[in-house]
């Protein structure tokens, strides 16, 4: 068995999302085979999403009957040297955004960071709603950011690091910042926060297509986006919006997630479309994206944030529904990451 044969062998292992074989996509970085082991370094960028586990497994099974250990390993190559990336120990940065205010897009965000971890990802939160930060309230984090004047270690609730403007101000203090002070302390953050090594970095934007969303989009290298909306008419024409800024900054969407999808009256069991139906994948289907998935406006949902608890943690079909919008984000996450290596071979 030498490296030629493995690689032969691999041609059998097929990518679900790209149509083709891993070699021929350039997904095998490297291959090494010595006596009593085959180690593989494969072009996978999104831990723990359900696609790229799969993957893995069918390498394990592909090489199953060679009697050799099977050492598998995963990296994206950068041509960036670390003193020269802006977040060298982060796998994928993901902004969480809206339209619009009022459609659960903190929500959203607390509960594909915390979904994300309970799937085993190292995962921060970064609460980037300059004027609302509540993030800390939604995972009831009592504990502050420490500092030795010029690094920030960010506390940790659910596994998951957290930052917030919320922590840069006293209780209640309103916030008035101005353009060039909202892209200095964005800057300021993204640079000093010891955020370490993490698979996953979440960023609730503030609703609409500000000051923030322009900082975050030229400083850092984001793996995508997943837009927020509600089913309503209102909501789905400020989306679109959203869809456009991204678009304008060659960033890719990861998907539609939609918020407050029906309303199942625990009195009747009847099912409510209290902000009608179908508005969120009719938008994905209209611009060719994916649709993440629909979460049901459900009272549990709210006592969650209030108390601190993420409903994603918890059991039930609106805990289900976060967490097939969470395997999705990482699952197109890992499309893109794999699609960028394909296509820059």
């Amino acid at each position: 068995m030498n490296e030629a044969d493995v690689r032969e062998r691999l041609v059998d292992v097929r990518d679900p999302d790209l149509g083709d074989d891993i070699v021929s996509l350039g997904l095998v970085n490297d291959v090494e085979v010595d006596d009593d082991e085959i180690r593989i370094s494969l072009a996978l960028g999104a831990p723990f999403s359900p696609h790229e586990s799969a993957i893995a497994d069918d390498v394990r099974a592909a090489l199953a009957d060679t009697g050799l250990d099977v050492e598998l390993s995963a990296s994206i190559p950068d041509d960036l040297e670390p003193d020269e990336q802006v977040l060298p120990g982060v796998k994928n940065v993901i902004a969480v955004a809206s339209g619009k205010g009022g459609v659960g897009k903190s929500t959203m965000a607390v509960n594909i960071a915390a979904g994300l971890s309970a799937l085993g990802a190292r995962v921060g939160l970064f609460d980037a709603d300059v004027y609302g930060p509540n993030v800390p309230r939604m995972v009831s984090a009592e504990e502050r950011p420490q500092t030795d004047g010029e690094t920030i270690v960010p506390p940790e609730r659910f596994g998951v690091k957290l930052m917030s403007m919320d922590f840069l101000t006293g209780e209640d203090d309103p916030v008035i910042w101005r353009g060039p002070m909202v892209h200095k302390i964005i800057t300021q953050l993204v640079e000093d926060v010891e955020w370490g090594e993490l698979d996953y970095l979440v960023m609730d934007l503030p609703p609409g297509t500000g000051d923030t969303q322009l900082t975050i989009l030229q400083t850092l290298p984001l793996t995508g986006a997943v837009i927020v909306t509600t089913p309503q008419e209102v909501a789905l024409d400020d989306a679109v919006k959203g869809l456009r800024m991204f678009g304008k900054h060659d960033t890719n969407v990861l998907g539609i997630a939609e918020n407050m999808a029906g309303f199942r009256c625990p009195d009747c069991g009847g099912f409510h479309e209290i902000f009608g139906s179908g508005g969120g994948k009719a938008l994905a289907q209209e611009h060719d994206l994916p649709f993440l998935g629909g979460v049901p406006l459900d009272p549990a949902v709210r006592t969650g944030g209030d108390d601190g608890e993420p409903v994603v943690l918890e059991e039930g079909e609106t805990a289900d529904a976060f967490r097939v919008i969470v395997e999705n984000v990482a699952n197109n996450a890992g499309v893109v990451r794999r699609r960028g290596v394909s296509e820059g071979r």
